[in-house]
């Protein structure tokens, strides 16, 4: 065999194996290859970027839940002060976890994101061979606090809806699509990512629903809507009509025939409660259609539905946050029509 052929022969081995030693006449080919290898299999950056097209190609992950994962990984990298997974060790893992509680403030939350997303990426690695240990598997996880959802009391969400339309826009437009958006959040209980997604032909103002496609876990719901907001959205959908807005997206910019921006929705968040003194973020006011729609009668099941949970035991967390329910469900105690001891 020539040295030609045996070169190529080492390589092709490199390629598919991996090997960090090439046997044969020629090892300081098969040593050079090996190092590259090496290191392009070891860089952190390089790896995080091969985990998040797995995770989005393969296991189908949404845009959000990539983000979460670079952020996390990055952060990872940037306090351990590392480049390779050579230098990941269980220590500076550790080490991690205690600056995000102690210095960083994290809340019980953060902590178990942050576990979370490092644990996807590290079991990952295991997998596929890079590692052979768990680096987070000796940390402890903190126990989640039981918070009550923040929501807004129905006075606040009607106030806000009114100062959202009373507002001194420059052009019609603007009122009746914030307007139109903030009804959605408030009527229908929409995810942020859900309402900047949906398109024109996902709003059926004949049937009196909305189409959620692939909304949070990839699942597809319809969430009907109220005469109310089907009145607020026809209106919007008249002038962006009349705009010869064509884009597929249901809410548009002004200026441009594309769809609202989740920058463009901050900045109208802002205004609104710098303007309306109401602190409220949007998923404040998921929180606030589930409380409103319970109070209202909405049994448990049909809310979970609307509200796309895939376990309805996260929608009973409202039952609690709902004073005006608890307070109609206090009045079937029994003893309330009785004397108690002779005293009424």
């Amino acid at each position: 065999m020539t040295k030609r052929k045996k070169a190529n022969v080492a390589q092709s081995v490199e390629r598919r194996h991996g090997k960090t030693e090439v046997c044969g006449s020629i090892p300081h080919i098969g040593s050079v290859l090996s190092d590259a290898h090496l290191h392009s299999m070891n860089d952190i950056t390089i790896l995080t970027q091969q985990f998040c097209d797995y995770s989005t190609f393969i296991k189908g992950y949404k845009l959000p839940t990539i983000k979460r994962y670079k952020y996390a990984i990055g952060f990872y990298q940037r306090f351990a002060q590392i480049e390779t997974l050579s230098d990941v060790t269980c220590s500076n893992v550790r080490a991690l976890f205690v600056y995000g509680r102690t210095e960083r403030g994290w809340s019980a939350n953060t902590f178990i994101n942050y576990h979370k997303s490092l644990t996807v990426f590290f079991r990952w690695c295991i997998k596929n061979e890079y590692i052979d240990f768990d680096p987070l598997q000796d940390i402890e996880l903190p126990k989640l606090e039981k918070r009550l959802p923040a929501k807004l009391t129905k006075q606040d969400a009607l106030r806000l809806l009114e100062i959202v339309y009373n507002y001194p826009y420059d052009f019609q437009f603007l009122r009746y699509r914030n307007h139109a958006i903030f009804a959605t959040f408030v009527f229908a209980g929409l995810r942020k990512q859900e309402l900047l997604n949906l398109k024109l032909t996902d709003v059926d103002l004949e049937n009196l629903t909305i189409f959620v496609n692939q909304g949070k876990g990839g699942k597809d719901r319809i969430v009907p809507m109220s005469y109310t907001l089907a009145q607020t959205l026809k209106r919007y959908a008249e002038e962006r009509k009349r705009l010869k807005k064509t884009c597929p997206e249901f809410f548009t910019s002004l200026n441009r025939n594309c769809g609202f921006t989740d920058s463009g929705l901050k900045r109208l968040k802002k205004k609104m409660v710098e303007t309306s003194k109401i602190k409220f973020s949007i998923h404040k006011l998921r929180h606030t259609f589930a409380t409103l729609m319970l109070e209202g009668g909405c049994d448990i099941y049909s809310l979970s539905k609307m509200l796309g949970h895939s376990d309805i035991k996260t929608t009973t967390i409202y039952l609690a946050a709902s004073a005006e329910h608890l307070r109609g469900q206090i009045g079937k105690h029994p003893l309330n029509e009785l004397s108690v001891n002779g005293i009424k």
